[in-house]
Order: C-alpha cells, then structure tokens, then sequence
C-alpha cells in the first residue's frame, strides 16, 4: 500500500494525463515537462504503488489492471482539489483566462458555436473555449473528472446522472435533393419507404431512436449509407437520390441555399430535446454557472 506521507500530489496529475493520453511525450507537452521529467514521475509511481501502471505497446501506453482500478478514485481526488481551489478563487467573466471545455456534436459545433463565441468575446475576452467530439460512452466520465465542463445535445441516457437544463425542443423532418416527380409538400408512408436513406450516426442517441420509433410504428427503411457526422450530408445528397431523417433546425442550416425539399416525417417521432449536462460536482463552481447561464441565455430561443 502507497505511503500517504510519501505521496507528491503533482505525481497524480501526471499519472491522470499519462492515462489520458496514452503517451509519454503529449502527457508531457500537456503538462509543460520534458519527456525525461515524466518518464522520472512515472519511476516514482511505479515504486510508491508497486506496479508498472502502463506498459509501452505499439498502441501507446496501456495501463495495467491496478492503473485502471486506481483511474477513478485519483481522478476523483483531483476533481475535488481542483473544485476546493476554484471556491477560493473570486470568478470575475470579465478578466478570467480559464479554459471552458465543451463537448457536442459537428452539427452541434456548427450550429451552437459562433454564437456562443460571439457572446464570451464580448463578455469575457480573455476566455478560452475547447469544443470536441467526444464518444459518447466517454462523456460521463470526463464531466465526472472535470476533463469536460459541458455536454450539449440530445443525449438522454446523460439525463440520470448528470444535472441538467434544457435549451430547446425541436421535431424531426427529412430532407432530399430537389427534382422532377417529388410530392410538393407531404410525403406519405409509403413514398418515404420507397427511398434509399442516410442514416447519421453522430455522438448522440438521436439516430438509434429514430430506427426505434420508425420500426414501432412498422416502418423499415432501407439503410444506403451510414456516417457519422452531418456535415457530408449536403454533398452526399447533391450526388444521389437518397433521403436523410434530422433534425428539422439542422434541416433548414443545412439546407442554406435552397437546393433540398424538407418534409416533415409522414409518422409522430418523439421530439428532440437539445440540453445542456455538467456534473454535480462543478453546480457550485462560480465559473461553472457563470458559462452555464451563458449558454442558457445564448441557445435558449427567446
């Protein structure tokens, strides 16, 4: 068993970054240390925990079983530190430089993003934003951790364990090239099975619900295409004749120059609930609220 007395805190700082990273030399470029300073942090973890922590594979450096078993509870001592420090520290938007970590999807990115930028511009200048797909078996540790501080999107199996507000409900619409032949304004059940489809395999659940109602409702479409981001949806669609299910706000950005008919669905799905998660180990964070009623406020139709 590790002596308490013997343990440097910083020691499990690089420890948490090594295991992120699987990588000697970006845990060290994340950390401002030098490949050999790390390597000299890892030999005094190997020897206060007995263990080799992580084996160097072609794969980067995997940790061992007692590593793993020790990821969530340092992670969660650091979590607290990291919390206790920020209570002590006055947040003031206007002259803070903290980095805010955000996780969505591409079309999350595209759609969320410029407006919440345009806002911290103007309210805090010195802010820094990091927005990222994360998988999304990841998310909840990460926000447990405090590797993320937020997660937006319609991302319901985050709704038990993570505190949440919610920014909008939208409605399902589907979307194809415009040409010769479509219907002008509604599509029945048996048009809209009668085409090829896309289905957008993005960080949320959204597409596997989607699959689910359809087929409750006796509906089975003919999957042509699976990708997982929505961005390559407008050139795919220029180049065929296949039909995409979304979001029906994604439908109308993506949709910008007029080249697409938008449907709405011929069956009821359930709507989509655009929310914003973080954990409840940061409610109290000023900094924390203060993003989080920066993001209410910015997405949240008015």
């Amino acid at each position: 068993m590790a002596d308490f007395h013997k343990i440097d805190l910083n020691l499990l700082r690089v420890f948490q970054v090594i295991l992120e990273e699987r990588s000697l030399t970006r845990a060290g470029q994340q950390l401002g240390l030098s490949q050999p300073a790390v390597s000299y942090s890892l030999g005094r973890l190997r020897a206060l925990f007995d263990d080799p922590l992580f084996i160097r594979t072609p794969d980067g450096m995997l940790p061992t079983p007692k590593a793993e078993q020790l990821a969530a509870p340092l992670g969660n001592a650091i979590a607290s530190i990291r919390e206790t420090l920020r209570h002590l520290e006055r947040f003031d938007a206007a002259t803070s430089s903290r980095e805010f970590r955000l996780s969505m999807s591409d079309v999350g990115i595209q759609t969320f993003l410029p407006s919440i930028c345009e806002k911290v511009q103007q309210l805090a200048p010195l802010m820094r934003i990091a927005a990222e797909r994360v998988p999304l078996p990841e998310i909840e540790e990460k926000l447990r951790l405090g590797q993320l501080d937020f997660a937006i999107g319609n991302i319901s199996a985050l709704k038990p364990v993570m505190n949440s507000a919610l920014l909008f409900h939208d409605e399902y619409a589907c979307m194809t090239r415009k040409r010769p032949g479509l219907p002008a304004r509604k599509l029945s059940q048996q048009k809209f099975m009668e085409f090829s489809h896309v289905a957008v395999t993005s960080t949320d659940s959204s597409y596997v619900e989607i699959d689910e109602s359809l087929r409750a409702s006796g509906l089975h479409r003919r999957i042509a295409l699976r990708v997982p981001h929505f961005t390559v949806i407008p050139q795919i669609l220029q180049r065929t004749d296949w039909m995409v299910t979304l979001p029906r706000g994604v439908a109308y950005l993506l949709n910008e120059s007029g080249q697409f008919q938008i449907y709405p669905l011929p069956v009821e799905l359930p709507h989509i609930a655009s929310t914003v998660y973080w954990h409840s180990t940061f409610d109290n964070d000023e900094g924390n609220r203060w993003f989080r009623q920066l993001l209410v406020e910015t997405l949240r139709p008015h």
